[in-house]
């Protein structure tokens, strides 16, 4: 397993009780538990929406003879003040 022996194991659950405290533990592995979960129901899912991705046409992707996209203007910059002309009641 990973070339990891039992006592790794056990002085690793060791390091990690005395890290988060056994107040804590229970808290982690809820969490850890639910994001497991979410992970396998998310790479469950993965196939059918890829099955289901690759029957519909691509729309999203606009034909080569279609009006080219749209560029937004740039703005101008800001006018500098001349050197002297600082905001009033600066020095």
């Amino acid at each position: 397993m990973f070339g990891l022996e039992p006592w790794h194991i056990v002085l690793l659950l060791g390091v990690i009780l005395v890290v988060f405290g056994p107040k804590r533990l229970p808290e982690i592995g809820k969490s850890l538990g639910a994001s497991i979960s979410e992970f396998r129901k998310a790479t469950s899912e993965l196939p059918a929406a890829v099955r289901s991705g690759a029957a519909a046409p691509d729309a999203a992707i606009p034909a080569a003879d279609s009006a080219p996209l749209a560029v937004a203007p740039t703005a101008t910059p800001a006018p500098v003040p001349e050197p002297g002309e600082g905001p009033k009641g600066a020095g």
